[in-house]
């Protein structure tokens, strides 16, 4: 073989052996980047080639699937899909996906290993693979309650099982219907467009993904760290509780929001009913910052990973605060800052004797032919406080509810502990009015509500208050769960 042939050989002998192996390359070392690209056309009609499984409200299905006629097969439905929104979040052929849907997006299409031995059997008889399902613990009676409890208010409610750590509600609004742009078509995108460009953010699921101060709510846990520092032992003493009282380093006086209120050296118990500043803010202060921040850490504060499984958003007792800022976040107020989830896990964890149970909105995980591929079990997240000093602020609560500002919770033949809490935000800002309250049967407590309502300017200023906006939304979740 002359020179040059020899050369040519070479040369093509090595571009066979590059496209060999950028083959390889392609393959096996990129194929599941490749097959999974965003711009993956065929990952698309793969994802809608077949209905999807379905998310489980009481049994029964709040989603389903629909023929579209394009080579994207299927598109997601849902029924009462503005109720259901911040639970199921959306699925759409042209924006993406969130919450459940996105998180059980494999089981839902039937793509998940764990679905192995049915796509199997699915090749040797001919059949179409299909989705699992996901089942929920929410309550749909409870869920309606609090959608349309909130009606047209901007707002928030989750309601937990505190014995379990059970998702029994979770609503926030203004909500929207994940239907309307479920599809690629120009319809969906003027929908999604709509949405986007709404100023009231109905996206947003104000329930997990918005934090708030929370108020005087937050004295339920002021008043645990009083009783487990041993600041107080009574809640029926009398405190060292000047009214007016200045925080310390600050010419500045706490008010009180009745200033009628017996809250000159109060006690916990009266304090709680009054929802007395002077008090519960001067507590935090002699505390100090780091007690303080300890006992809102138990009860699920700065924690960056509650997951529901959706991921909720951090709340947050500050840190390098001094005295007075201290005695701010006592009252829930200054930095501090809390998802209503949050709130309501605080609740939860004082009418559960104080232990903590971690929140979870998905009991079951299942196949297609309804066998359990994953259950869940109950966990305990932390010990917020003693038994016997969560008894004592059950009382507190108890007593605030029949004879102090939580009377709207009230329900006959039923023992009920509640709080109001009405949270400052600023200049130009209305105030947010909360509710937080408890059931108690003889099994203990079945249910533990926290109500938020962001009031918009058609409300006056002096209306606005836990009891009268959010206290009745409580009352008719507590009443839903317990008339199961």
């Amino acid at each position: 073989m002359n020179k040059p042939v020899r050369h040519i050989a070479i040369f093509s002998g090595v571009l066979v052996l590059a496209l060999l192996v950028r083959a390889t390359w392609v393959q096996f070392v990129r194929s599941n980047e490749l097959a999974n690209n965003e711009h993956n056309r065929r990952v698309a009609m793969a994802n809608f080639a077949q209905p999807r499984g379905n998310i489980i409200v009481g049994g029964q299905p709040i989603t389903g699937s629909a023929e579209t006629g394009t080579d994207l097969k299927y598109k997601r439905t849902f029924t009462d899909g503005k109720m259901y929104a911040p639970v199921t979040g959306f699925f759409s052929q042209g924006y993406g996906s969130t919450q459940l849907e996105n998180l059980n997006n494999k089981l839902l299409n039937g793509s998940d290993d764990r679905l192995f031995l049915q796509r199997t059997s699915n090749l040797l008889t001919g059949k179409k693979n299909q989705g699992g399902d996901v089942v929920t613990t929410i309550d749909p009676k409870a869920q309606k309650a609090a959608y349309e409890g909130l009606g047209d208010k901007k707002g928030a409610v989750v309601a937990l099982d505190p014995r379990t750590g059970k998702i029994l509600a979770l609503a926030s609004t203004p909500s929207y219907d994940p239907s309307v742009f479920a599809g690629n078509s120009a319809k969906d995108k003027a929908a999604w467009e709509e949405l986007e460009k709404d100023k009231d953010k109905p996206t947003l699921n104000r329930a997990l993904k918005e934090v708030y101060p929370p108020g005087s709510t937050f004295k339920i846990v002021t008043a645990t760290a009083a009783l487990e520092n041993g600041l107080h032992t009574d809640i029926n003493a009398s405190t060292d509780s000047p009214d007016p009282w200045t925080m310390p380093g600050t010419r500045t006086v706490l008010p009180n929001q009745n200033p009628t209120a017996p809250c000159k050296n109060a006690s916990l118990d009266v304090a709680m009913q009054h929802s007395c500043n002077n008090v519960y803010g001067k507590a935090s202060s002699d505390l100090g910052k780091d007690k303080m921040r300890q006992t809102a850490e138990k009860f699920g504060f700065n924690n960056p990973k509650v997951d529901t499984p959706v991921r909720a958003a951090k709340s947050t007792f500050p840190d390098n605060i001094n005295s007075s800022q201290t005695a701010l976040a006592g009252i829930g107020q200054g930095s501090l800052t809390a998802t209503p989830l949050q709130v309501a896990m605080m609740t939860a964890a004082i009418a559960n004797d104080g232990r903590l149970m971690k929140p979870y909105m998905v009991e079951e995980l299942r196949s297609p032919d309804l066998s359990t591929i994953e259950k869940h079990k109950p966990e305990e997240l932390s010990r917020a406080a003693s038994p016997e000093v969560a008894k004592k602020v059950q009382q507190m609560m108890e007593d605030t509810a029949t004879k102090g500002t939580g009377k709207a919770a009230l329900i006959d033949g039923v023992t009920v502990g509640g709080k109001t809490g009405t949270a400052e935000r600023g200049a130009k800002q209305k105030n947010l009015a909360w509710f937080i309250s408890y059931a108690k049967t003889a099994e203990g407590s079945p249910v533990a509500v926290a109500v938020m309502i962001d009031p918009d300017d058609s409300v006056p200023d002096d209306q606005i208050s836990g009891g009268k906006l959010a206290g009745p939304i409580a009352k008719k979740v507590m009443e839903a769960v317990l008339a199961r």
